[in-house]
Formats: structure tokens, C-alpha cells, sequence
């Protein structure tokens, strides 16, 4: 079965800047296509931000990668849903969900897999900037 996109759009702990363990992950499977945006808002959770998405003119940054092997599209997309929370235990709820989203980059659109936070974010402060790393730097 062919793969419905080999594009993957981050905006946390994936990320470059964020100098995360797992950004070693995404640079050994995937390219760096460049910086890009998608319609959503995003939520401080506090030790990770939650990515909810909008119909409306809110954008959250971050930045867009593409699988260098087609053929490692089944594991290299387990392992991101195994970190991301994606595959809950028995009678848990998936801490995120992986959908397709419109993927803003360069002047042009793309689809793209997006982390989608599938828990409730009623409680917690929306990082204005839709930017993780420019929110995190100012504090």
C-alpha cells in the first residue's frame, strides 16, 4: 500500500532548535525541507506543548521534514507514533493522534503528517505565537 505522504510537519521536541535526544531520530530517517506553518493553536502542557487543530488564521510554527527511504515509511512512522504517544495501552486514550494537515512552507501548501494533541487543553495557557521555541526562550 503506497504511503499518503512521506511529509512530516514538527513543531515541538522534534524540532532543530529544541535539542531534544529525538530530533537524532528525525535527522537519521528524514530531510529537512525547510520552516513551515499549519492552521492551529498551541497549549502549554507544561513539560510539552499540545497542538490542536483550527479552522481559523492561527498558525503554529515549526517545520517541515520528508522521509529520505520510501521503504521505511512503516517503521520510521511506528517508532514517531510509539514516542509521540500515539498507541496507548488497554483502556487508555492515545496521548496524540497522527492526521493529514495543509502544510504552509515557501510560498507553497503540501500534506503532511501533523501530532495532533488528543487530550483536553481547557485548563492550560495558548502560546500566542503558535512558536514553542520563541515561547520557551522567553521565559
Amino acid at each position: 500500500m503506497e504511503p499518503k505522504s512521506l511529509k512530516l510537519f514538527v513543531y515541538g521536541s522534534l524540532r532543530q532548535g529544541f535539542h531534544h535526544p529525538a530530533y537524532q531520530y528525525i535527522s537519521n530517517y528524514f530531510r529537512f525541507v525547510g520552516p513551515a506553518k499549519v492552521k492551529g493553536l498551541l497549549y502549554d502542557m507544561g513539560d510539552y506543548p499540545a497542538a490542536i487543530p483550527v479552522h481559523s488564521d492561527h498558525y503554529i510554527v515549526g517545520e517541515l521534514y520528508e522521509l529520505n527511504q520510501k521503504d521505511e515509511y512503516g517503521w520510521a512512522f511506528a517508532q514517531l507514533d510509539d514516542y509521540e504517544g500515539v498507541n496507548a495501552e488497554i483502556g487508555e486514550i492515545p496521548l496524540y493522534r497522527r492526521d493529514l494537515a495543509t502544510i504552509f512552507s515557501n510560498g507553497y501548501t503540501t500534506e503532511a503528517w501533523v501530532y495532533w494533541y488528543n487530550g483536553n487543553v481547557s485548563d492550560h495557557p495558548i502560546i500566542e505565537s503558535g512558536d514553542v521555541l520563541a515561547y520557551r526562550n522567553s521565559k
